[in-house]
This record gives C-alpha cells, structure tokens and sequence, in this order.
C-alpha cells in the first residue's frame, strides 16, 4: 500500500492511499468516475467534482462486489437501492449509471450535464432516468428516504418472505447530510428499529463550502450512531481491501450501518484536493491537466477505454444472474399471489371494490346525517378503505389518538414484528415525511402519515419533494384552524393552508364533514402522481352534504352545495364560497341574507387544486359573473383572490372573512366571535357589496 499525503489546506492533510499498482482493476474502474466528474463539471463551468472524485474507490467497490442490480431490468422490486443523498456531487450517479450500462443514461448526457433538458440535472431527480432511486440535494432527504426504504423492504419481506423481498438499502452522505437535524430523527428510527438491510456510507472528507469542518462541527459521528442503535465503523475511503471487507461485515450486521469513509475530496488533484476549492466549483483547465497527469488517465474527455468500459459492465451482469432465479421464483407463483405482490403503486389500477364501499358508506352517512369532527371521520373513513387497498399503511408523529389515523385493525409494527401496518414514528415529523416518500419510491406501498397541521412546517421540506417527485403520499394534517381552540396560537394554523396550497401539484383537501372526507379520502388513494394534504378539524361539524349523491362531487374541487333561492330565472346575487369548518357558517349566512333579500348560492370548495383542473364552462357555473363574492376560510386570505377578483369576479364586488393574524387561546366558538368568523359578519360583508358598498381596505 503506497501512501502520500494531500496537498490542500495543511490542517486537512492526511494520509492518502494510493492502490493503482497493487489494485490496478479497482483503480481502472475508479478513474473514469473521477474523469466524468471533473470533465463534465468543466464542460457546464458549473457542478460539484470534489465529493465525486473522493467517494470513486467506496463507489467502485460497491458497485463492482456488492450493490446487486440489473441495468437491464431497473425496475426489478428486489434490487439493492442505491441513494446519493449527497445530492451536489449528481456526477458521480450520473457516471455510475452510464458505465453501468443504464440505456438512458448514455454520454450524450453527461455531456450535458447541468443544461436545460439535458437530462442530467445538477441534483438527481427522481423520473429524469432509471437508477436515480430519488431526488436529492436538499441535504438529509435522501438519508431519511433510505431509512423509509428500508423499512417498506422488511415490512414487504414480512408480508411475501424472503424469496420475494430480500435486499439491501445503500445510502451514501456527507457532512452536511449528517449535520441536518433531520438526520437525528431518521437516524434514531432506524435504529430503534433495527434495520439491519440498511447501510450508510459517510463520506468522511472534513470540508464543507465554507471550508473545514472543524470550522462549524466537532461531533464523534461514531458515537452519535452508535447512540441511536446502529453498527459503526471507520475506514481509509481509498483502501479497496479495506471498503469491501467493511460493507461484508456491514451485511452480516442485526443493526443499520454507518461507514465512515474517510477521503479526500478532489483526490488526485494536485492543488485543489482536500481543500473546499474542490468542492463546488470546476477545477479548471490545468488543474484537470494535472490531475489526468496525477492519476494516469489519458483519455480525452467523455472516453472511456475499452478495458475500463468493459469490467463495468460487468457489475451489471452479476445483478442479471440473479434477478433471472428470482424472476423464476416470481412466474411460479399463483396469479393471485403475483397480483397481492404489486411493486409500483403509481402504476396501480384503482382498488376493486373501493368506488362500491365508498358509495354504501355515503349513503349510511346521509341517513345517520350525525355531527362528527372531520379528523374523526377521516378514521371512519380509513374503516372503510383500508380493506380495499392492502398497501395503505398508516402512522402518526406521536398523535395517534388525535389525529385518529389508526383503525381497530390496524397493528403496528416494531423491532421483532414488521407484519402490521402502522407506525409510530415518535415525534418526528419531518423525517416521517421523509421516509413515507422513501416507502412510495420503493413501491409496493401506500403511505400516509398524520399531525397537527400547524407542524407541517416541520415536514414541508419532504413535503416538497413529494409533489416534485409526484408521489402519492397522503398527509393527514388536523386541527386545522382556531377551531383546535384552547392549545392557543401556537398549535393554531392561519398561513398553513396558503403555504402547501403555494406548493405545485399538492392536492389540500379542507372537507366540510364526514361525506367530504370519505371522498377525499378516495381521491387520495387513487391519486398516485401527486401527494395530498388532508385538513380536518378538531371541533365536532354537521352533516352539510344531506342528500346523497353517488358522484364523488369532492372530485370537482368546488361544486354548488346549496343553491340561491330566487325567482324565475334570476341568478343569485352573493355567491359564499367556504371551506371545512367554515362551510356550516356559510350556510347560516346564506340564511340571514336570503331573509333579507339577497338570493345567495354557497359553494363549498374542498379542494381548490382539483376546482382549477376544472373546465372553463364548469368553473363559469360554479362561479358566474355578476354576484359579488365572499369567501370564509379561518385562515389567512392569500391565494384567494383567483377565485374572489378573477374568474370572472370583480375586486370590487369580493370580500374576505377570515384570520389577519394569530389565533388566541380560549374556546372555540369564542373565538370564532373574537376574530369575527360568523354567519353575521359573512351576511354583513355580502350585503355591503350586493348594495354597491366596495369592501374595506384590509
């Protein structure tokens, strides 16, 4: 083993192994990952090359002896899932991909690194092309996507046995991976429980953007892992030997791993490695020079030689062989039992019978026509579907009982038993988020997870990434609004609802009673392309839907739910458009002004992503030009004035009834008449405007 040492920052130096003599296949394997990386960074004069060109030595090793997968076949549900949740350093998947022989992966993309529609995305995101497990380079997301991943593995290996599930989860991350706090959460889960198929790979390089590590970070990673439950070890990242053995006794392990790799960021760069110059910027036209001089590598930029190419493909060949036996074991299995094994949810046609339980179960609601809080409800509702869709499984963020997202039949899982299908994922919300996006891109699973939606800032990072990887999580967010009551302003939502609904392709559903939520409910389940938010509410509603209806009217996002009483032919002249809660208020309104001469149509508007998707001629129904508008919501205004100024609306003729600020602590219907939320202030506003008054400037 030769060694020598770097020539960075002098207080990163360290011992650097340099195997290309005594290891020369490992070594040839592990060059063309680092000329890729810095020649396709070079090329886009923008990208991430240092954290490619030190991990090349863990990559090769766990491509070449471990990692089991066939390009051919990338959606095989029994591979190995490799995640770089080390996101900016996109390179290094793209070149492990590439060489790996991902069709759609070729080098035309590479050469195209960072550029619009290139189809190599400065950050991995998920869809672009196969072999990007998930979107990363927000830090931390893909380590707690891997712990979801591992854990949707061994809930569908307890499920269909070993001969069916039974691989690995391989997550490689960075400083500043482990520096976010979501990692604690993810971290301290896995451990508790005892994901033994999961293995993290560190890479151990001490240098961030701002430069060292020691400049921000003194923690013993080691012992914070170990802590949490996990094996750890410690290796020289460059040590071919010393990598191998370590994922093989990380294999064998009854706990997750964590390994720490430590290398040098920038390897073989002869000014820049070790230093925080290698690590977001492009080393320059020289400096590549030199470093192609350091390592030996002779090709021209984007060639890789034949003998290189060649012992890539093999990694792929090994993973061929071995999803081939499975593959058999699969065909052997009875047509019931292939059709239980779904891998890919998204793909999944809607579930038999669940249309006819929704429908019988609406039908019993309107004739009980019982008042009942929508977060109550909404377990009701999971009463209904949960027989009809095998892969929803559910949890909760430490609220089980108030959020009621576990049914009687429901039975959670823990270290010795992965049977059931409930989580308690403890009071971590933001790596819940995470993991149940790590449970969807795994497949064979239908995640939803619950909280009080004033915390859904706590998990709005993973949130994000659910819409923009289109994923059909299920959020179930209660205590909606000042409604929750004496918990006070700080448990109570007012920008919540106008924050997710900022948020592209998120689904928020608000519903007004136990009708609306089965619906909502429904529309979830079966929407596998974007991810919904369910809004309910603590405080006990009435029934407002009292005549049933076979369609699922939650489907049009708004729909008239009580018309104005006018005559002859005339249109209304107030529209009132509400949502959850505030819809009963709606409705009270609607009498006041009807007694007072103002027809008055309410619309109940559950969803206002789904209203949007509408037609033109369905949303001109709905909302036709001429009344004046008023929308009661107990939350803040934003995002409203589409419906109340546009659409043919008229800002003249629209008004607002809702929350300007913080809520306050004190029982519920007292502060609804504290903030001015009421059926008289609703009437009031209506009749201002229907008599040419134009609305108060807020």
């Amino acid at each position: 083993m030769a060694e020598g040492r770097a020539n960075g920052n002098g207080d990163q130096r360290r011992p650097v192994t340099d195997q290309r003599d005594e290891r020369p296949e490992e070594w040839r394997m592990a060059s063309p990952l680092r000329a890729l990386a810095m020649d396709a960074v070079e090329e886009a004069k923008s990208g991430h090359p240092g954290m490619p060109m030190g991990m090349a030595d863990v990559a090769t090793v766990l491509f070449a002896k471990h990692l089991v997968f066939d390009a051919s076949a990338p959606g095989w549900p029994d591979r190995d899932r490799f995640i770089l949740s080390a996101g900016h350093g996109s390179m290094l998947l793209y070149a492990l991909l590439h060489l790996s022989g991902y069709a759609d992966m070729p080098i035309s993309k590479l050469k195209n690194f960072r550029q619009l529609g290139g189809g190599a995305a400065g950050h991995p995101e998920y869809g672009d092309a196969a072999g990007i497990e998930t979107t990363t380079g927000p830090l931390g997301q893909g380590l707690a996507n891997g712990v979801g991943m591992a854990l949707a593995e061994k809930m569908r290996r307890a499920r269909h046995g070993e001969r069916l599930v039974n691989h690995r989860t391989y997550v490689i991350a960075g400083d500043g991976c482990l520096m976010e706090g979501i990692s604690q959460e993810a971290i301290s889960l896995a451990g508790h429980l005892k994901l033994e198929k999961l293995i993290v790979l560190w890479d151990d390089n001490g240098i961030s953007i701002d430069g060292s590590i020691d400049l921000t970070d003194s923690t013993d990673q080691l012992a914070r892992f170990a802590a949490s439950g996990w094996n750890t070890m410690s290796i020289d990242g460059h040590d071919y030997d010393a990598i191998d053995n370590a994922l093989t006794e990380a294999k064998k392990s009854e706990k997750p791993t964590l390994i720490a790799c430590r290398t040098l960021i920038g390897y073989g760069a002869p000014t820049k490695s070790g230093s925080a110059a290698a690590h977001g910027a492009p080393l320059g036209a020289d400096e590549i020079a030199a470093t192609r001089k350091a390592l030996g590598w002779k090709s021209k930029p984007f060639s890789i030689p034949k003998d290189a190419a060649n012992l890539w493909k093999e990694t792929s060949a090994r993973g061929a062989s071995i999803r081939a036996v499975w593959q058999k074991r699969f065909e052997r299995l009875s047509a019931k039992k292939q059709a239980e094994f779904i891998s890919d949810p998204a793909a999944a046609k809607p579930a038999a019978g669940l249309s006819a339980a929704v429908k019988r179960r609406k039908q019993e609601i309107s004739e009980e026509a019982a008042p009942v809080a929508t977060r109550r409800a909404s377990q009701q509702a999971l009463e209904t579907v949960l027989p009809f869709v095998p892969q929803l499984i559910g949890g909760s963020a430490d609220l089980t009982g108030s959020n009621n997202t576990k049914t009687a039949d429901l039975d959670p899982i823990h270290p010795a038993d992965f049977s059931g299908r409930y989580i308690h994922y403890g009071i971590r919300e933001h790596a819940m988020a995470a993991m149940m996006n790590g449970m969807a891109l795994h497949g064979g699973v239908i995640p939803y997870g619950g909280t009080f939606l004033v915390f859904s800032d706590y998990a709005r990072p993973a949130i994000r990434l659910s819409a923009l990887m289109q994923l059909g999580v299920v959020y179930v967010m209660t205590h909606d609004s000042i409604g929750l009551g004496e918990d006070g302003p700080t448990h109570q939502p007012v920008e919540h609802l106008a924050a997710l609904r900022a948020i592209p392709n998120l689904a928020v559903y608000r519903p007004a009673d136990a009708i609306e939520t089965l619906e909502a409910w429904e529309l979830a389940i079966n929407d596998r392309t974007r991810p919904s938010v369910l809004a309910l509410s603590r405080q006990t509603l009435p029934l407002v839907r009292t005549e049933h209806t076979i369609r699922n009217l939650t489907e049009r996002g708004a729909y008239v739910l009580k018309e104005a009483d006018t005559e002859g032919s005339a249109r209304p002249k107030a529209v009132l458009i509400a949502t959850g809660s505030e819809v009963e208020i709606a409705l009270a309104a609607r009498e006041l002004l009807q007694k007072e001469g103002v027809p008055t149509r309410v619309v109940s508007a559950p969803c206002l992503e789904r209203f949007a998707e509408q037609d033109e001629k369905y949303r001109a129904r709905v909302l036709p030009r001429g009344p004046v508008r008023v929308v009661v919501e107990a939350a803040v205004r934003d995002g409203w004035d589409r419906w109340l100024c546009g659409e043919r609306g008229d800002f003249r003729k629209a008004d607002f009834v809702g929350m300007s600020g913080f809520g306050a602590s004190g029982p519920y219907k007292e502060l609804y008449a504290q903030f001015g939320i009421t059926a008289e202030a609703v009437a009031e506003k209506a009749k201002a405007l229907a008599q040419g008054k134009e609305p108060a400037v807020a």
